[in-house]
C-alpha cells in the first residue's frame, strides 16, 4: 500500500509538471516572437524588505488579518486609457476572489478626456480642466490625482456609476474631493434616498459619505450660494467597499513627466487618505519625448516624487517599470529611453524598490514599430492599443504574481 502510494504521488507529480510545461510552451507558442519572455520578472535591490513586506500583507488578506491591500499606479496617458491597469486590478481581486477593496475615480468625461471604460462619469453643467501635465493647465491646489475639474455654474449636478465590467461592482462609502469653497454647497443629489452618513474633512481635503447598503453610482449637486468666492473645484473619488479585498487606484494623466505630480500642492494631504502599501510608476514616455531628457534631471525627478509618496506611507514598496519604447513623431525611433531603462535600476537601489523591465520585455530599442505591425500598438508607435496593453499588463502581473507564490513558498519552508 505504501509503495502503491508512493507511485501514486510521482505519477501525480509528473502528470502536473507536464501540464505546467505544456500551459507554458502553449503561452510562449502564441507569444509575438519579438517579445522577450526571458525578460519578464521583478527585478529587486540588495534590500527587499519593503517588498517582502507587500508580500506579507498579501498573505494577511487571503488569513483575514487585514481587510484590504492598497495600490496606487501612477503614469500617464498608458495609465489613463485604463487597459493596462484593469487587467492588474482584475489580476490582484484574482488571487482570492476578492469583491471588496475599491478603486479612485476620476470623471475625465467631464472635463472632455478620455476616460476608462469601466465606469461612466456624467455632468449636467460646464467644466474647465486643470492637470499637472500642462503649464497652461495647471491651477492650484491640485490633488494626488494630478487632474481636476472647476466650475463656477451656479448649480450643477455630476455623478459616476460603476459598470459591470469593473472589478469592483459596488460601494458603500465614497471620499468627495473637493476644495471646500465656501460659496458652494456640495450635497448629494435630492433623488438620492438612501441612508447615508456624511462627515466632512476640511483639513484632508474631502467629505466622506458612508451608506447602510452597497450601490453602484451616486449622483451628487453643488450650488453656489454667493459669488464671494469663485469655482468648486472636483478632484475625484475614492470609491470603496468595506468587504476584503484591493484597492487599486489609477492615476494617470495624459502628458504626465517625472515631474508632472510634484506640481500638485494636496499630493500628499490627499495620499494620506488611501495610504498605499504599493506604488508601482510608470511614468517616463513623455520625458524621453523632450529633447533636452538627462538621465541624472530625470533621476532626480523620482527622487523627489517618492519622497513625497514616503511622506504619505513611510513603508510603502515601489516597484517601478522602465519606460516603453517609442518613436519622435511617428518617424524617428528614441534612443532616450535605453538612459530611461538604467535609471530605473538606479534607483531601484538607491530606494530598495522593484523593477519590472517593460522596455526590455517589448523587445528594446525599435520594438514598438514591430507591436504596430503586429496590430498592438497605435500608429503614433508610442501608445499601444487595448490588445497591446492588455498582453504586456497580462505579463507583468504574471511576474508579480510569481515572485509572489515564489516567496510565499520560500517563507514556509
Amino acid at each position: 500500500m505504501k509503495v502503491s502510494k508512493i507511485v501514486n504521488k510521482i505519477v501525480s507529480k509528473v502528470f502536473l509538471v507536464l501540464c505546467l510545461l505544456s500551459l507554458v510552451f502553449t503561452v510562449k507558442s502564441q507569444l509575438p516572437p519579438f517579445i522577450n519572455l526571458s525578460q519578464s520578472k521583478l527585478y529587486f535591490s540588495k534590500d527587499s524588505s519593503r517588498f517582502m513586506d507587500f508580500f506579507k500583507k498579501i498573505d494577511e488578506l487571503k488569513e483575514g488579518k487585514r481587510k484590504q491591500v492598497t495600490i496606487v499606479h501612477y503614469g500617464g496617458s498608458h495609465i489613463q486609457a485604463g487597459f493596462w491597469t484593469e487587467v492588474l486590478m482584475d489580476g490582484f481581486q484574482g488571487l482570492n476572489k476578492y469583491e471588496g477593496g475599491g478603486t479612485f475615480i476620476f470623471p475625465f468625461t467631464i472635463v472632455h478626456a478620455n476616460s476608462p471604460h469601466f465606469f461612466r462619469s456624467f455632468t449636467s453643467g460646464h467644466w474647465k480642466r486643470c492637470r499637472c501635465a500642462l503649464a497652461k493647465e495647471m491651477c492650484d491646489n491640485l490633488g494626488m490625482a494630478g487632474i481636476a475639474g472647476i466650475t463656477n455654474d451656479s448649480v450643477i449636478t455630476f455623478g459616476f456609476k460603476i459598470l459591470p465590467n469593473n472589478h469592483n461592482k459596488t460601494f458603500n462609502s465614497v471620499k468627495v474631493y473637493h476644495n471646500f469653497n465656501p460659496s458652494f454647497e456640495l450635497a448629494l443629489n435630492h433623488e438620492v434616498t438612501l441612508q447615508f452618513e456624511r462627515k466632512d474633512f476640511k483639513a484632508k481635503g474631502y467629505t466622506e459619505f458612508t451608506f447602510e447598503s452597497y450601490i453602484d453610482s451616486l449622483n451628487f449637486v453643488a450650488i453656489r450660494k454667493d459669488t464671494n468666492h469663485h469655482d468648486f473645484m472636483l478632484r475625484g473619488f475614492s470609491v470603496e467597499n468595506n468587504n476584503p479585498g484591493f484597492y487599486y487606484a489609477a492615476m494617470g494623466v495624459n502628458g504626465a513627466s517625472s515631474n508632472s505630480f510634484l506640481r500638485c500642492n494636496e499630493f500628499v494631504n490627499e495620499l494620506k487618505s488611501i495610504p498605499p502599501d504599493l506604488v508601482i510608476f510608470s511614468l517616463g514616455v513623455n520625458d524621453t519625448q523632450g529633447k533636452n531628457f538627462t538621465k541624472q534631471e530625470f533621476i532626480a525627478n523620482y527622487d523627489s516624487l517618492i519622497t513625497q509618496i514616503k511622506k504619505a506611507s513611510p513603508r510603502c514598496a515601489i516597484l517601478f517599470t522602465t519606460t516603453s519604447d517609442n518613436y519622435i513623431k511617428r518617424k524617428t525611433s528614441n534612443k532616450r529611453p535605453i538612459l530611461a531603462e538604467e535609471a530605473m535600476f538606479d534607483l531601484m537601489e538607491k530606494h530598495k524598490a522593484a523593477v519590472y523591465d517593460l522596455y526590455a520585455v517589448m523587445g528594446g530599442y525599435k520594438s514598438i514599430y514591430k507591436w504596430y505591425k503586429a496590430g498592438l500598438a497605435a500608429k503614433d508607435k508610442v501608445h499601444f492599443n487595448g490588445r497591446g496593453y492588455k498582453l504586456l499588463a497580462g505579463l507583468m502581473f504574471d511576474a508579480i504574481d510569481r515572485s509572489y507564490q515564489y516567496n510565499s513558498k520560500a517563507k514556509e519552508k
